[in-house]
């Protein structure tokens, strides 16, 4: 299981375009999405991917790193193992 944040999102950008876009440039469709609204300045969603290794998804990071889509600037990063 994997989970990637994308950040500084457009306000009230949907789960079927982030899918879409992340499909366009190679990454699995994701399982679950968690929304992280903050301040509503730069919005970022938290995407758990349950049957993909890290590895994969930060070989796949380069592709939408900084990548000007939707208006914004978007960051993304894979997400360290967490641990309950």
């Amino acid at each position: 299981m994997a989970e990637l944040v994308m950040g500084n999102l457009e306000s009230g950008t949907s789960d079927e375009d982030i899918k879409a876009f992340l499909v366009k440039y190679g990454f699995p469709p994701f399982d679950d999405i968690e929304h992280m609204p903050g301040d509503g300045s730069r919005p970022a969603v938290l995407l758990t991917f349950r049957d993909a290794p890290q590895e994969a998804l930060r070989s796949l990071l380069p592709r939408i790193q900084d990548m000007f889509w939707n208006n914004r600037k978007i960051h993304a990063h894979v997400v360290n193992e967490r641990f309950s």
